[in-house]
């Protein structure tokens, strides 16, 4: 036992060394997930909503060219109003998604009634196949004439809405996002980094070497995944400090639940990436099966796209996804604060799938 674990402590130490003199290993493990996250970060975190449009002044009324200056001089600039000569060129605008929708005031817009109240009604013009841009601007309009039914006195309705905060504060999307984007950085680490370097290895004989002392094919593998998933921690460290520091990311869950789960996601991940190295001899063969298996992974496992949106056979096509459980375990921990049972069933999933592909990868493995 102590020559076996002797042996590993050898390959790891040498894989490390490697890694660490690779400039091209060293920018895809920590560069390239952070800039990932900062691309996908500054998206998913942009709390600023506005709207490109047109206004179309078919009043003469005092109160309209007001109400068009106003649009123009708003500080909060919900509306940004873009020049046209007429609706035709405003219509064009529209057509190639210049302008999110067109604002017509009516001949009779702002003219005062017989209660000597200006009043009319605006209407908003949007792309067929807008239906959300449409909706969104209707509704931020009817904010804008609710405040000025209010400040001109107009009586309340009958029945009122009130509104509460209850519970905690409401994630944001970029708390719900960075959990997937986690997810995918240890996924593209441990499956596309071993899957790419082990078959290399055996193009240059360096196992070939290997195979020739008394060493075994589990003594490899497991000195490889404890490297890798050394290394996918520390880049996920990397993820989680600039998370917190640039878009505010805040972990609602306890870090001593937190660091075992993402031991064991990394370790996931990287027996994956050792499945597939094991059995290629060469790149050509690893690259199909890297996409064969990485494709679902990303698009089944609800790291970018909630599976609440899935109909019903593609979320039970899902459960067999093994990263459906990493991303579910950091969800569940990261912004819900699941402690161990809560999230018992990922720890359980995610535990034996890594058993279960490390014994697969022992058995299939090839020393060139």
């Amino acid at each position: 036992m102590k020559r076996y674990f002797t042996g590993v402590r050898g390959i790891v130490v040498s894989i490390f060394k490697r890694f660490m003199r690779d400039k091209m290993a060293l920018f895809f493990t920590f560069l390239f997930p952070l800039i990932f996250l900062l691309i996908f970060g500054s998206i998913f975190n942009n709390k600023s909503i506005s709207f490109d449009v047109a206004i179309i002044n078919h009043s003469q009324t005092e109160f309209a060219k007001k109400f068009v200056e106003g649009a123009k001089s708003d500080d909060k600039q919900l509306l940004k109003i873009k020049d046209v000569n007429g609706i035709d060129q405003a219509r064009e605008k529209l057509k190639r998604s210049e302008i999110n929708g067109i604002i017509v005031l009516p001949e009779d817009f702002g003219k005062a009634g017989a209660d000597h109240r200006p009043s009319g009604t605006m209407k908003v013009l949007y792309a067929k196949g807008s239906d959300q841009a449409g909706s969104a601007l209707s509704a931020l309009l009817g904010q804008v004439t609710d405040e000025i039914n209010k400040r001109m006195g107009q009586p309340e309705a009958p029945f009122k809405v009130a509104s509460e905060e209850v519970g905690d504060k409401a994630l944001s999307n970029f708390d719900y996002t960075f959990t997937g984007l986690l997810a995918f950085s240890l996924m593209s680490m441990g499956l596309f980094g071993l899957a790419n370097q082990m078959p290399s290895e055996k193009q240059r004989g360096s196992y070939r070497r290997l195979r020739a002392s008394p060493f075994t094919s589990g003594q490899l593998l497991l000195g490889t995944t404890l490297v890798y998933t050394v290394i996918a921690m520390i880049s996920a460290a990397s993820m989680m400090l600039v998370g917190a520091l640039v878009f505010k990311f805040q972990m609602r869950g306890d870090w001593l639940v937190f660091i075992p789960f993402l031991a064991l996601a990394a370790a996931m991940m990287t027996s994956l990436g050792l499945m597939v190295g094991s059995w290629a001899k060469n790149e050509n063969q690893a690259a199909p099966l890297v996409n064969l298996v990485s494709f679902p992974m990303m698009f089944l496992s609800g790291a970018f796209f909630p599976a609440y949106l899935f109909p019903e056979w593609l979320k039970n096509i899902s459960q067999f996804i093994p990263m459906t459980y990493v991303v579910d375990g950091f969800r569940l921990i990261m912004t819900e604060s699941a402690g161990f049972i809560a999230a018992g069933t990922q720890f359980i999933a995610v535990a034996v799938t890594t058993l279960v592909v490390y014994i697969i990868s022992i058995r299939i493995f090839r020393w060139e």
